[in-house]
């Protein structure tokens, strides 16, 4: 991929966790947690020397509730809230986003996952490679010749042969299997009973949900065709939660997203804050 033609979208709430959990509990001399923050700015910046992306993104959720609880209040109603001692840490972590001077995506009422969809498939259209820094699976819907996913934590790339050899079935129809199969981390219901084995196979009988749905009197297994025809409702919900918004309002030119040099002096500051005197060697 030529590098001046590829964008890379960074999943920013899903480092944020991952940092969070991954490094022990390590504050400033005024008490600010900080683990969070140093292992995303350290998981942030492995990337960069590594990829050394000329485009680049990272995306945030918000706190706000979004359109998938207004048509399902109980999603992700299982998830536990963010830990006391996250919740100070993300302004930091935004700031220092900022101060590398990359793009920030963020929309109060939409997910991460939207916003990463919305700008990948905006760069498809304008001629550029994607690659999505991610380990989401509900990202892997929206993944074709252009558009890819890079697990840094497992260094794993996928594609559609990937994807397909994860799923059973090609990206373009890994929503219907989720909507079948559910998914609990985000509480979405799916058809109870009906795991990824038996959604793959479905699907690929029958080619989408919707044409399940419309010929479950042909479903020869007897308790599959009552759980289909009990759940046929949840089914359709579970496939408009787990569908990405291609399409959402965000206001930026595909040049914004251009990598620019970092804010060195803004960054030494909030470095001295925070007492990170690794970071103030590398700047």
């Amino acid at each position: 991929m030529e590098q001046s033609k590829t964008l890379y979208l960074v999943d920013g709430t899903a480092y944020i966790y991952r940092g969070f959990f991954a490094m022990p509990h390590l504050s400033n001399s005024s008490g600010l947690p900080t683990n969070a923050i140093l292992s995303f700015v350290n998981m942030l910046k492995k990337f960069i020397n590594e990829m050394n992306p000329k485009n680049l993104a990272v995306a945030f959720d918000r706190k706000e509730e979004t359109f998938r609880h207004e048509e399902y209040e109980e999603y992700k109603a299982n998830r536990a809230e963010m830990p006391d001692e996250l919740i100070p840490q993300i302004p930091y972590i935004k700031k220092i986003v900022e101060l590398m001077n990359i793009k920030i995506l963020e929309k109060a009422g939409y997910e991460a996952d939207d916003l990463i969809a919305t700008a990948a498939k905006r760069a498809e259209a304008a001629g550029y490679d994607v690659v999505i820094v991610s380990a989401d699976k509900d990202l892997m819907q929206i993944i074709n010749d252009k558009i890819k996913m890079y697990d840094p934590m497992r260094d794993r790339w996928y594609d559609k042969d990937a994807v397909e050899k994860k799923f059973g079935v090609p990206p373009e129809k890994v929503r219907d299997v989720m909507a079948l199969m559910g998914d609990t981390s985000d509480n979405i219901p799916g058809v109870p009973g009906i795991g990824p084995k038996t959604a793959a196979k479905l699907i690929c009988e029958y080619g989408s949900l919707d044409n399940l749905l419309q010929n479950i009197d042909s479903v020869k297994n007897k308790k599959l065709k009552e759980r289909l025809r009990d759940h046929y409702d949840d089914a359709l919900l579970s496939k408009n939660l787990v569908t990405l918004d291609c399409d959402a309002p965000l206001d930026y030119d595909i040049d914004d997203l251009k990598k620019e040099e970092p804010d060195k002096e803004g960054l030494t500051k909030i470095f001295r804050e925070l007492e990170f005197k690794s970071q103030l060697q590398l700047l």
